[in-house]
């Protein structure tokens, strides 16, 4: 039992998972589910008693029943406890407070992050404003690498997401090219395949791949299919860079999506036996959504947000590439307008980031929610500055196969430009320098053998009598002079 005093009037909450649903702020996926606080005084109320709650009681009282539920036994199984004794005196409020600190460098917090649970993040989440969202999350550093370096400070990574209702070959290069030209692509170049068939994703894949070969890009691809056709893809030789898959915070809604914890294994072990990666094996991407397990009637009575940083779990026992939050995709049942959707995208990244994984935010709506393009606007622009590791780059910012609006290549140059960014390091710098130097050579090579092949047609084009050797000049003439004897001296 829990209880705060707020105004004269006690408000009591029987468990931890009524707590947090009561001190979540609103979402209309949470009221729902019938678990949301009946006013604001009483999510108020929770926060407060939220704030006094020691960490250690989060190692006491699972949210989801530890014999029910995978997703707990992972989380609990393998809790760092050295990792969380510097903060094992804590309530979460002294957390905020803590981390709000600067005490709390990058590599503090870095080496907290296997201590900490999902449900102490998400419960931290809950009591933070929007300017301690971001501000915390500025300060944590999380770096994987496939092909190129993605989370190094000072950098934006996009991906690109050229979806086309048909999976048509020629409308698929023709996005491609286009965000190429306009830097995005760096995370990944991601299709979700309008059709799931193993063969339309094979060939999907080998375009991708051809690609990435004939302009040697330094990045990865991926076809966001099911795990399961990735596992055969991967048997019959297809070119599978990243494993992808959507997951969430319980075991009965990953069991809705088709996979659990042994499946997710055996596909990142099948990935890394490919060696496809040329400077890192983060061979994982990962997909979640506030509402998921909600949709699933799989919530077990937790709140939304406190299900999505438990996805967070188990993405980050998997080492991932590249997670994402789809935050306002499932649509305004679950995140009504453009206010719940900010709060959540900013939420989710803060959880992510603090979990240790490379948090990316597809800023995003569904036409039918309460929301527009400049609700977008703020959302991509406080996640810059938050240091949201990528973001999503999609033709016109209008996905015309899953229908839904999201950010655009120019969003992603104009938030780099706005905030000082670059994308993502493609290779390390030595290796940058050696090819740096034979492609000068190369280059020079190639000048001096047009400026050979260009002088004989320079001298043909001259007019003809540019073309004759100069006349010498005639000797210059004798001054005349009278005779000598004109010179003579008279008597």
């Amino acid at each position: 039992m829990y209880a705060a005093t707020l105004g004269g009037t006690r408000y009591a909450f029987a468990d931890l998972r009524s707590l947090l649903a009561r001190a979540s702020p609103a979402r209309s996926g949470d009221a729902l589910a019938g678990i949301a606080a009946a006013t604001a005084e009483e999510r108020v109320a929770a926060q407060m008693a939220l704030a006094d709650l020691p960490l250690k009681a989060f190692l006491a009282d699972a949210v989801v029943p530890y014999e029910d539920d995978e997703v707990t036994r992972l989380i609990l199984d393998t809790h760092d406890a050295a990792a969380f004794a510097p903060a094992a005196h804590l309530t979460v409020g002294g957390l905020r407070d803590w981390l709000l600190s600067d005490a709390a460098t990058s590599e503090t917090l870095a080496a907290l992050a296997p201590g900490l649970t999902p449900e102490m993040v998400a419960a931290t989440s809950k009591i933070c404003r929007l300017q301690d969202l971001v501000a915390i999350a500025a300060k944590c550093r999380v770096v994987t690498r496939f092909r190129d370096t993605i989370g190094l400070p000072g950098r934006l990574s996009a991906r690109l997401q050229p979806n086309h209702p048909t999976d048509d070959p020629k409308g698929v290069l023709a996005s491609i090219i286009d965000g190429l030209l306009l830097g995005c692509g760096d995370a990944v170049i991601g299709i979700n395949p309008a059709s799931d068939s193993p063969g339309r994703c094979r060939d999907l894949l080998h375009l991708l791949d051809d690609l990435r070969q004939r302009l040697d890009i330094p990045t990865q691809a991926c076809v966001l299919t099911h795990v399961t056709t990735t596992l055969g893809l991967i048997a019959d030789g297809a070119p599978v860079d990243l494993v992808f898959q959507s997951i969430g915070g319980t075991e009965a809604v990953n069991h809705s999506f088709g996979v659990d914890l042994a499946l997710l294994c055996e596909a990142r072990d099948a990935a890394l036996a490919l060696k496809r990666g040329t400077v890192g094996d983060n061979v994982m991407y990962f997909e979640t959504g506030q509402g998921s397990a909600l949709s699933a009637g799989a919530h077990h009575g937790c709140d939304q947000q406190t299900l999505e940083a438990r996805a967070y779990a188990v993405a980050r026992s998997l080492q991932p590439l590249l997670v994402n939050s789809v935050v306002g995709f499932i649509g305004p049942e679950y995140l009504f307008d453009g206010k719940q959707i900010i709060r959540a995208g900013l939420e989710d990244h803060f959880c992510g980031k603090l979990l240790g994984l490379p948090m990316g935010c597809d800023v995003c709506y569904t036409n039918h929610a309460e929301a527009d393009q400049d609700d977008m606007d703020t959302l991509l622009t406080l996640l810059g500055n938050a240091g949201v590791t990528f973001v999503m780059g999609v033709p016109g910012a209008d996905d015309i196969m899953l229908n839904y609006q999201s950010t655009s290549f120019h969003d992603v140059l104009a938030v780099r430009q706005l905030l000082g960014r670059r994308p993502a390091r493609p290779r390390p710098r030595a290796r940058r320098r050696a090819r740096c130097a034979r492609c000068g050579a190369a280059a020079r090579r190639l000048a001096r053998a047009r400026a050979r092949r260009a002088a004989p047609r320079q001298r043909r084009r001259r007019a003809p009598h540019l073309s004759r050797p100069p006349r010498p000049r005639p000797p210059a003439r004798r001054a005349l002079t009278r005779p000598a004897r004109f010179l003579r001296a008279r008597p």
